[in-house]
């Protein structure tokens, strides 16, 4: 299965070759891995990287569930679904944002940054609907108190974890594509800042045991990254579009707002009222006033670092606004041509045509030369 026309052969294993086939690579890959369940000599390693490990089974008043905790093996499931999201980033690029961009006909600046916003609405949008089936059909929305109460949440259903696992693979699959996609020098510092800065918060709720919260804090940070890199595609499509920047911008302050307080609610009061307030890592207990105190700082640093750089960026916009309307304003009106002045011409007897005066009964008045005979 090939994602692209390839015009240039590049040798085996070599840089070019690497850059320009990682997604066919990619799908071989996870091809073996799915060939290995036909097998019952290669299936139990299969397995180990298609399904979560560690499941436990959990008895409940009518009969027993199955949930999941995390560990080591986890790692080797994350590495299978990272090739699956280079996959699926080959078939979104290929099958869609080339096929748009191309009709657009974008500057190469304007071209990187449609194809970043076009692959982050797709996450994004998935992202947004995964999130809130989960959170709706283990009533997380419905009953509030259940993003601490009952704390450490080691074991997870099937569907929590299997999102978690998706989320980490999809963000460390980020960091190759910059490299792969050949991302402007320009644009990677900001890039890694918010890969690194995903990471850092879904890897912290995940091995903290608080994977309530951080599925719907996650819930809140994608429906707002959806609405602005939705709003940026209309504005490459159309650069007088801004209404949806508009919108994003009054969603963005409301979203770190509730982010801000869920925070506070779950971690500052809900954890800290609790009886088992104790370090205990092998339980997957970190509800002691240290580690409370440091989620709180990332959370409350990271929400405050965002909305420094969304009114800094929303000054500078504004500055340029005004500094183009106050330039039209002070563009002076074009200065008439100056008029020659009229020179006086003495006329002679009758009036002027085309240049040559004539007499008043339409014949010359210059005296014919007569012929001598």
């Amino acid at each position: 299965m090939a994602f692209r026309r390839r015009t240039k052969s590049y040798p085996l294993f070599s840089q070019e070759f690497v850059i320009h086939n990682h997604a066919d690579i990619g799908f071989c890959l996870v091809l073996c891995v799915l060939i290995g369940l036909m097998f019952e000599v290669t299936a139990k390693t299969a397995f180990l990287f298609i399904l979560p490990q560690y499941n436990v089974s959990v008895p409940t008043a009518d009969s027993e569930t199955v949930h999941y905790h995390y560990g080591p093996k986890d790692l080797v499931t994350i590495l299978f679904y990272i090739f699956i999201a280079i996959i699926l980033h080959a078939v979104v690029q290929e099958y869609i944002l080339d096929k748009i961009s191309k009709r657009l006909h974008l500057s190469k600046v304007k071209h990187s940054k449609f194809n970043e916003s076009g692959q982050l609405v797709v996450f994004h949008l998935s992202s947004v609907i995964w999130c809130f089936y989960v959170a709706v059909t283990e009533g997380y929305l419905t009953n509030p108190r259940s993003l601490w109460e009952d704390y450490p949440h080691v074991y997870l259903p099937f569907q929590v974890k299997f999102f978690y696992v998706c989320q980490l693979a999809y963000w460390l699959h980020a960091l190759p594509e910059l490299y792969f996609q050949k991302v402007r020098k320009e644009e990677i510092p900001r890039q890694l800042q918010y890969i690194c800065l995903y990471l850092l918060h879904i890897a912290g709720a995940y091995l903290l045991n608080l994977s309530r919260l951080g599925l719907i804090l996650l819930l809140l940070q994608y429906s707002t990254e959806f609405l602005f890199h939705m709003a940026r595609l209309f504005y490459f499509a159309d650069e007088n579009n801004e209404k949806l920047f508009n919108a994003w911008a009054a969603v963005f302050g409301v979203t770190r707002l509730f982010i801000l307080t869920l925070a506070v609610l779950a971690i500052g009061f809900g954890l800290a009222r609790m009886e088992n307030q104790a370090f205990d890592p092998e339980k997957g207990n970190f509800n002691n006033l240290l580690c409370r105190l440091c989620v709180l700082l990332l959370v409350c640093a990271a929400q405050a670092w965002l909305m420094w750089r969304f009114i800094h960026s929303q000054l500078r916009h504004w500055r340029e606004y005004w500094n183009e309307q106050s330039a039209k304003r002070r563009v002076p009106a074009p200065a008439p041509a100056p008029r020659l002045p009229a020179r006086l011409i003495k006329r002679e007897s009758g009036y002027h045509e085309n240049g040559v005066v004539k007499a008043e009964n339409g014949t010359s008045p210059r005296t014919k030369k007569l012929k001598s005979p």
